[in-house]
């Protein structure tokens, strides 16, 4: 009798079982999931080419530029908590949706805006609804996500980063062209993912506002010491998503002797690791005092990557080299940390009923770690050099430090309306 081999029939199963493990399971979470990919590679690429955009097709001054952006950002601050109780009360994907269709409309009218007037309405309609858009899609991932809540956050974020790095590939091949009709297709680009992201969220079904207690106020989120203080020490942290894309390329330029090719190297490293480990490193984190443990082992990865890559100055370049890539890489295991805990403290320390006002104040805590990142990042990195760098790591690790103290005191503090965490 002739013997069958099987184990290439069992290896193709495991295969396929291992396939649909990547694939969200509910029909809801693979839409919503299309769509923020769409939205995402939409989004990274005006954000590599806004400031080119401006200079080259709209014609104005690097400083207009820079304080159109900043007027932008400061308003789109301002959106989230109100939109976001909006969210909670009329329901989550109808104000995405609005939101999504107001940002394409903000990125078309960029794309005949030749004055400083119209090119700062276009970027703080934009930044206005973003912000509020944000909010908004807070509820509707909790009511899209379900049971599988922690692990689908993960996997959304997998999915951002890879849409980022598509677009960053598209909007490299239009820098080298440098041509208007480069820059005008990335805007045009843009404008039509929001489009095309808001038709894709149409087909989600409604998810229905969480009824609210009698008491609930639309100021709760704002009231709330202890999701306040969560949200400041995660604004503190949230400086470190601007280390490998701010001070990284400045210092390696200008303080190394590392190779230049490195500056995307290490972007795309991190890209490689976060869409790979972002999933396995979440699945831990299902509650406050988890979160804050990972809070601490992530201030501790970034005061070690931060040292290993302020070592990198004044090696041999191959050593340099090597030196930047080992610090990127621990850099990035904080990161997989801190993500995961910050998705899960947003949504497990907040009611229920007001998922997308309490996301709003942490969008609001987000938006001005982004603001202040950039003068922050320059000084304590750049004008101070290691010594910053050290002092930078080691704020970071005395966060992480007091994190699962003042996330303990926060949960203590929770509504009692709050819903278990996914």
């Amino acid at each position: 009798m002739a013997i069958i081999d099987q184990e290439p029939a069992v290896r193709a199963g495991r295969f396929r079982t291992r396939l649909r493990a990547l694939v969200p399971q509910t029909r809801s979470q693979r839409i919503l999931a299309a769509a923020s990919f769409v939205n995402q590679a939409g989004s990274g690429l005006f954000m590599v080419s806004a400031a080119l955009y401006c200079t080259r097709v709209a014609g104005l001054p690097l400083a207009q530029i820079g304080l159109a952006m900043g007027i932008a950002a400061g308003v789109g601050l301002v959106a989230g908590p109100p939109v976001g109780h909006l969210a909670d009360r009329r329901g989550p994907r109808e104000v995405y949706r609005v939101t999504l269709g107001v940002q394409g409309l903000a990125m078309a009218a960029l794309l005949v805006a030749h004055s400083f007037t119209v090119v700062v309405a276009a970027l703080g309609v934009g930044a206005l609804a973003g912000s509020a858009g944000s909010a908004a899609r807070g509820p509707l991932v909790r009511g899209v996500g379900g049971a599988q809540l922690v692990r689908y956050r993960a996997y959304l974020r997998s999915v951002g980063n890879l849409a980022g790095a598509g677009a960053a590939l598209a909007t490299g091949a239009a820098v080298q062209l440098d041509s208007r009709a480069a820059y005008l297709g990335l805007i045009a680009a843009n404008a039509v993912s929001f489009g095309v992201a808001a038709l894709i969220i149409t087909r989600l079904p409604t998810v229905p506002p969480v009824p609210a207690p009698p008491r609930a106020r639309r100021s709760d989120a704002l009231r709330d010491r202890g999701y306040l203080a969560v949200t400041a020490l995660d604004a503190l942290l949230y400086l470190q998503f601007h280390v490998l894309i701010f001070a990284v390329p400045l210092w390696l330029v200008e303080r190394t002797d590392a190779p230049r090719w490195l500056v995307g190297a290490t972007a795309f490293t991190n890209t490689v690791l976060v869409v790979l480990l972002q999933v396995p490193a979440s699945r831990g984190v299902r509650d406050p005092a988890a979160a804050g443990a990972a809070l601490r082992r992530a201030g501790l990865a970034f005061l070690l990557g931060m040292a290993t890559i302020a070592a990198a100055a004044g090696l041999a370049p191959a050593a340099a080299l090597a030196a930047v890539l080992l610090g990127v890489v621990l850099h990035t295991v904080g990161e997989l940390w801190h993500t995961a805990a910050s998705l899960e403290l947003r949504f497990s320390l907040a009611p229920a009923h007001a998922q997308g006002q309490y996301a709003g104040v942490a969008g609001l805590g987000v938006g001005l770690a982004n603001v202040a990142a950039p003068p922050v990042l320059a000084l304590l990195c750049l004008t101070w050099g290691v010594p910053g760098w050290l002092l930078l790591g080691g704020i970071f690790a005395a966060a992480g430090l007091v994190a699962p103290a003042l996330v303990g005191w926060a949960a203590r503090r929770r509504p009692e309306a709050s819903a278990p965490a996914g």
